[in-house]
């Protein structure tokens, strides 16, 4: 029996990294169907060895979960690096708060990472800065033409298994290439055990950077629904709002309309970002218009 970790499932087959041996093609037991279990990727898992000159095996337990994403379907991820491009494409900034309260619900911490630097005006760096500096979100600028920029993200993924997601364009699969010249080789492995050529993200899966970090390589997103949400969380998802909620008249106040509400003043006095209290009014609005219909 060895420990290992998911790290891709394709078809039936999970691929197993087990450290200092390598990675495994497994299949799972079927006591997992009965029990209504389903292996994920960067799950911690038990395998027994059927063939070490083959590195096949078959998975029979999965070890409790710490955490889980439902989309992309993720276990045991530690924080989410949402990369962005500051241009070309200019960033869609609803949809990186619609991923910060998707990733508030989910207790999962996020880290905000706008790349191509090099390519953007100082403007619009300091456009951004000033909306995010009034979170607690970390936020870095970098290019990946910077050694110093990418061994920066590195030591952000430093013992932790970290879900990289955004949109497609922002040169995400850039940066994961040159944190580690082991991802192309361990790709590359996964590929040739399954019969496919080069590596493109289809589906979200596990790359080791060390014995203990790991990176998340997720499909591109160019939406993200919170059909799941009850509005009366969605303010909870806007951690820059919980210092002020206290102080509003109402409780429950939706921030949007109420007298004497602590979150608007702060709104009017900066200490909110208006492109942020903008996102949080149209989710609010979205939630309300799927509540009519209900």
């Amino acid at each position: 029996m060895k420990q290992g970790k998911i790290l891709k499932g394709v078809a039936g087959f999970y691929y197993v990294h087990v450290a200092e041996s390598g990675i495994y093609e497994c299949k799972a037991k079927g006591i997992f169907r009965l029990e209504n279990q389903k292996p994920l990727v960067g799950d911690n898992v038990m395998i027994d060895v059927l063939s070490e000159s083959d590195m096949e095996g078959n998975i029979t337990k999965i070890l409790p979960r710490k955490s889980e994403l439902l989309r992309p379907a993720v276990a045991n991820v530690d924080q989410v690096l949402l990369v962005f491009a500051v241009t070309k494409p200019k960033p869609n900034i609803n949809l990186l708060d619609r991923m910060l309260v998707r990733m508030e619900r989910d207790d999962i911490p996020s880290v905000i990472c706008f790349n191509k630097c090099d390519l953007a005006k100082e403007e619009d760096i300091e456009r951004l800065r000033q909306i995010y500096d009034k979170t607690d979100y970390p936020v870095r600028f970098i290019t990946t033409k910077s050694e110093a920029d990418v061994d920066q993200i590195r030591d952000l993924l430093s013992g932790k298994t970290t879900a990289f997601a955004g949109p497609s364009g922002v040169g995400k699969s850039t940066l994961i290439n040159q944190l580690s010249s082991e991802i192309q080789m361990e790709t590359g492995e996964i590929s040739k055990k399954i019969g496919r050529g080069k590596h493109t993200t289809r589906h979200a899966q596990l790359i080791s950077l060390d014995e203990h970090s790991y990176l998340v390589d997720t499909p591109g997103f160019t939406s993200l629904t919170i059909e799941d949400f009850e509005i009366e969380e969605l303010a909870h998802c806007f951690p820059e709002f919980s210092s002020f909620e206290p102080q509003c008249r109402f409780r429950g106040c939706s921030h949007l309309s109420e007298p004497d509400c602590a979150v608007r003043t702060a709104l009017d006095e900066g200490l909110i970002s208006q492109s942020r209290y903008l996102s949080y009014s149209l989710l609010y609005k979205e939630l309300s218009e799927k509540d009519k219909y209900k």
